[in-house]
């Protein structure tokens, strides 16, 4: 009997640990399962240049935008990121479009006892699965998001045009380590020899990490933000973008909204300056067009999207401490009267720190994302309500957020975060 595309998910979710659902009992901290699927595949990472992006904050959003920008050249550009909202398929896409079904059965069915034999992660076998995927397709170019970390990531097999590493903050310390440099030090393990690499931003705790490694490998750096900078007009969703104090684009409106992603388009435009000087072409138009139609081009979602008006309600899926300070920075900005927070957070992270920053004049909605990783709603209550939050539980998120609209007032706001998962359970 032939697989099916849900007997390969039973599959996946069953037999594979899934680090998103289950937290570090399913990190692998070494890539001797990855490099055992791509030998069986026969290499195929080895057969379509990549770009390599890590980073605590932004990965995902940079990622999406440089693909939207290859895609606007009219390249045929895959792009592999982590972890999905709602659909599995959302990892593994070729220009916007998902992987079928058919191929995901069908790679599952072919390769089932070997994975069976080397018994690797969900996200080994998924990385596998991307670059047979992207082999097979024949694209021009692949977008590669790390999973966590770098230097141990799965993804780090590869051996890109160049490497991408955002921003360092506290996120994963038990697995990256629990200082700003050691962290660095796991990010910069994707710094390649002779590969340029972009540094998002110049942050003086990590700085030195970053310039020494690359000095070992003879990779020339680049810092986004001292070459790009982006301001953001308070009174409209337009943009400026200059380029050494030259304006480079006197207006723009990226299609992603939130004042994080200021440095995500500086980190994308000094990527892609680098890229052209390895053989592509993606001028300033296709490069606007990318930043301009990036959820059209690829289906990104869950980056302050607007669900609904009145009351306006906004998703975000910053969860850790640098991604929650862009959070409560941009929630001042929107206009409102009062907010409703619906809050949903994960058990394996101090949260305590988080929770101090979130503002005490809010109405909570606390609930638990429906899966294992998920933090227990009483456990999240007592933590907040240490913290001087004040609210009450719900069974579920969708309870939570129905309760919230239900409560809110024309004028109010209602924002649901706290983790990935919270997110992908109301958009």
């Amino acid at each position: 009997m032939s697989f099916v595309y849900r007997d390969a998910l039973n599959y996946m979710y069953q037999h594979l640990p899934m680090f998103q659902r289950i937290g570090s009992a399913a990190y692998k901290a070494n890539l001797d399962n990855t490099i055992a699927i791509c030998n069986a595949l026969n290499n195929p990472q080895n057969y379509f240049p990549s770009v390599h992006i890590a980073g605590t904050n932004g990965k995902g959003s940079t990622s999406h935008m440089l693909a939207a920008a290859f895609q606007s050249a009219g390249y045929k550009t895959g792009l592999y990121t982590s972890p999905h909202l709602k659909d599995f398929r959302e990892r593994i896409k070729v220009n916007g479009k998902m992987i079928s079904k058919k191929y995901v059965a069908q790679f599952i069915e072919l390769h089932q006892s070997f994975f069976n034999e080397i018994n690797p992660s969900f996200f080994e076998m998924t990385v596998g699965m991307a670059f047979q995927y992207f082999k097979d397709k024949k694209v021009d170019v692949a977008i590669i998001e790390t999973g966590l970390g770098g230097r141990l990531d799965s993804t780090n097999v590869i051996n890109p045009v160049v490497s991408v590493i955002t921003n360092i903050s506290y996120d994963h310390m038990a697995l990256l380590g629990n200082t700003l440099p050691l962290i660095a030090i796991e990010k910069a393990g994707i710094i390649k020899s002779h590969v340029p690499v972009v540094i998002g931003e110049s942050q003086p705790e990590v700085k030195l990490v970053f310039t020494e490694m690359a000095k070992k490998f003879n990779a020339p750096i680049y810092f986004a933000d001292k070459h790009y900078k982006v301001i953001a007009n308070p009174l409209s969703d337009v943009m400026q973008v200059y380029q050494h104090k030259t304006i480079h684009f006197k207006s723009i409106k990226p299609q992603l909204q939130g004042i994080y992603q200021l440095k995500n388009i500086a980190t994308v435009l000094q990527t892609i300056e680098v890229i052209n000087s390895s053989g592509f072409k993606i001028n300033k138009h296709h490069a606007k067009a990318g930043i301009k139609h990036v959820v059209d081009l690829t289906g990104l979602s869950g980056r302050w999207q607007v669900l609904s008006r009145k009351p306006l309600c906004i998703a975000d899926s910053g969860h850790n401490e640098a991604g929650i300070k862009f959070v409560l920075q941009q929630l001042k900005q929107t206009p409102h009267q009062r907010l409703h927070f619906v809050l949903g957070m994960v058990n394996d992270k101090d949260i305590t720190k988080i929770l101090r920053m979130l503002p005490k004049s809010a109405i909570y909605y606390f609930c638990k994302a429906n899966i294992p990783r998920g933090l227990q709603v009483t456990e999240l209550y007592r933590l907040a309500s240490e913290a001087g939050l004040k609210g009450k539980t719900f069974q579920s998120v969708r309870a939570a957020y129905n309760a919230a609209k239900k409560a809110a007032a024309i004028n109010d706001l209602v924002f649901i975060g706290g983790s990935t998962f919270t997110v992908a359970e109301v958009i």
